[in-house]
């Protein structure tokens, strides 16, 4: 399967990428896999995403689904990014080949690790807390 018109077009354009200096929140995750790196970044107000960017590095399904990912999150209430799961972000973007489809988990898993951050400032802890992601592997295959 080729990566569709979609999926090239985010890979080719992304949008929102970059870094938020003094994020509400940052989530960092990686596939050791295959090495592919999201970083998302969240300025949070009122509990409302105001504005995302991201940089990712690995394959063009990991670049294209961070840019869709950074597009879904914002306006959104914090509550609304914990149930963001890789269906809603596979039917905005679409289809990808299989061997790639690991980069919608990555992204959910990006989207996760930015709230808890932002949570972990708000209580002012200085350590990342144990992660506590909610798997979206084993929710809407």
């Amino acid at each position: 399967m080729a990566y569709s018109e979609k999926v090239l077009d985010h890979f080719y354009n992304p949008r929102n990428v970059g870094v938020i200096k003094g994020a509400s929140g940052m989530g960092k995750v990686n596939d050791s896999a295959c090495g592919d790196i999201i970083r998302l970044y969240v300025q949070i107000e009122n509990e409302v995403v105001v504005d995302a960017k991201f940089q990712a590095y690995g394959s063009p399904a990991t670049i294209a689904v961070s840019s869709v990912a950074s597009e879904i999150i914002k306006d959104k209430k914090l509550e609304e990014l914990l149930q963001i799961t890789k269906k809603q972000i596979k039917e905005e973007l679409g289809e990808l080949p299989q061997t790639k489809t690991y980069a919608y988990d990555l992204a959910v898993e990006a989207i996760y690790e930015s709230v808890l951050d932002y949570e972990r400032k708000l209580k002012g802890e200085k350590k990342p807390r144990k992660k506590q992601i909610r798997k979206s592997k084993k929710q809407d295959k």
